[in-house]
């Protein structure tokens, strides 16, 4: 899968809610090969910062992409900063996305791992016209974001965990109250959320394809610093172990362990 080291130009910042920020990038060939579920990483402009902050795409655009992401430390604060016209080096597209099925398919997201959801509804929508596709959302309270994109490609049922909109509780409870069905499950957001979808799919016997969220050093598969626990064993390290920035973040979730 083809890798490109980029000095990337901006070309709109914008402020979609508290921390909470969209990049869109101008790139020679990172939006040509990036697929739904992968992501970049972003190198800062300081030096004696040398790990880059690995983002999800969230949205491709001709030759660029869109990501969405949450200032939660040094990194991200620079990019926040970051204004039309500057440059931006990053490698990617990284990882493994998701895999596209002509399923009915459910998105279920929480927090920072709604922005991905927005390409992959895209995707589906644009594979299968008359395909079945919701979304189910979770934030913490009405201070949502992505909603209107994502509703152009999906139905949108939102959960909240103060019940300010939509559903009161977890993006589980959305769907039990709400009734959603699927053929197949596209997840991505806190470990948490996942864990209990995972629980949630394996009762119902369906298919869960999910995006393991990680704290990652070099993005590539190098350093071994983002793994999981899965069933089989890894061919790299010989363990029970998966790298998430190499072998995901997309995994089906029978395959791993949370």
């Amino acid at each position: 899968m083809a890798q490109f080291r980029e000095e990337a130009k901006v070309l709109r910042q914008e402020m979609l809610g508290k921390d909470i920020y969209s990049l869109t990038l101008a790139t020679e060939n990172i939006a040509r090969e990036a697929a739904p579920g992968q992501f970049v990483s972003l190198y800062t402009k300081d030096g004696s910062k040398l790990l880059p902050r690995p983002i999800s795409i969230c949205e491709v655009q001709d030759n660029a992409i869109r990501l969405v992401y949450r200032v939660v430390g040094y990194g991200t604060k620079e990019f926040s900063g970051y204004r039309e016209g500057e440059k931006v080096s990053l490698l990617g597209p990284l990882g493994n996305g998701f895999t596209l099925k002509n399923k009915k398919a459910v998105l279920v997201a929480g927090g920072i791992g709604i922005p991905p959801m927005l390409e992959l509804a895209k995707q589906l929508r644009r594979e299968s016209p008359s395909l079945s596709v919701t979304a189910v959302l979770g934030y913490r309270d009405s201070n949502t974001f992505l909603v209107d994109d994502i509703k152009k490609y999906a139905d949108v049922v939102i959960a909240t965990d103060d019940g300010s909109l939509g559903v009161k509780g977890n993006v589980i409870d959305a769907i039990r109250k709400e009734k959603i069905e699927a053929q197949i499950f596209y997840a991505c957001g806190p470990t948490p959320m996942l864990r209990g979808l995972k629980n949630y799919a394996e009762e119902i016997n369906v298919e869960a394809q999910i995006s393991l969220e990680e704290r990652m050093a070099c993005g590539i598969g190098a350093c071994l610093a983002c793994v999981c626990k899965t069933k089989e064993i890894d061919e790299h390290s010989h363990v029970h172990n998966a790298r998430i920035c190499k072998d995901g973040p997309v995994f089906d979730s029978r395959e791993v362990e949370l």
